[in-house]
């Protein structure tokens, strides 16, 4: 009965499951928003260029941001409540596929890398200050190399993620 109950309690996971879809909406809203607003500056005033590319940059950032959300939701739901694709009709991609907690983990670690590596790049075409740039560059380059190894020695990397 207590095992019955206990197994039951995972239910309370679909509450982090909705945060995460409702964020994930949020930030694709906010990318396209800022889609909108920056083509408009960039129609009224297409020049200089280099000014207006960290726009676009940041609308990935938001749709990598996204993303990065709905894969948090798809492996939580996938590993607490029951398996998105378990009655045959809805197919998911395989690397969308979540068998345990190293999945999740290893997927969404790989997107916080991105969107550092997009933020930074963000960064220098924005601010394009050397030294500045050179700084945050080591900062990324120090998280980047510590989730990677938190990452493979954990268990978070197999061969057939490639």
């Amino acid at each position: 009965m207590f095992e019955r109950a206990l197994s039951m309690t995972r239910v309370v996971v679909i509450v982090p499951v909705l945060v995460l879809v409702l964020a994930a909406l949020g930030a694709f809203a906010y990318g396209a928003w800022i889609f909108a607003d920056s083509v408009q500056k960039v129609i009224q005033d297409p020049l200089p260029v280099g000014h207006k590319i960290g726009l676009f940059l940041l609308i990935i950032d938001l749709f990598l941001i996204g993303a990065t959300l709905l894969i948090a939701a798809f492996g939580f739901y996938e590993l607490f409540i029951s398996r998105i694709d378990a009655d045959g009709t809805t197919r998911m991609p395989a690397w969308l596929e979540m068998r345990d907690l190293n999945d999740l983990k290893t997927r969404v670690i790989a997107m916080i890398v991105l969107v550092a590596a997009v933020t930074f790049v963000e960064f220098v075409v924005d601010e394009g200050s050397g030294l500045e740039a050179l700084e945050l560059g080591g900062g990324v380059a120090l998280v980047v190399g510590s989730l990677t190894a938190f990452a493979r020695l954990s268990g978070g990397h197999r061969g057939d993620q490639g």
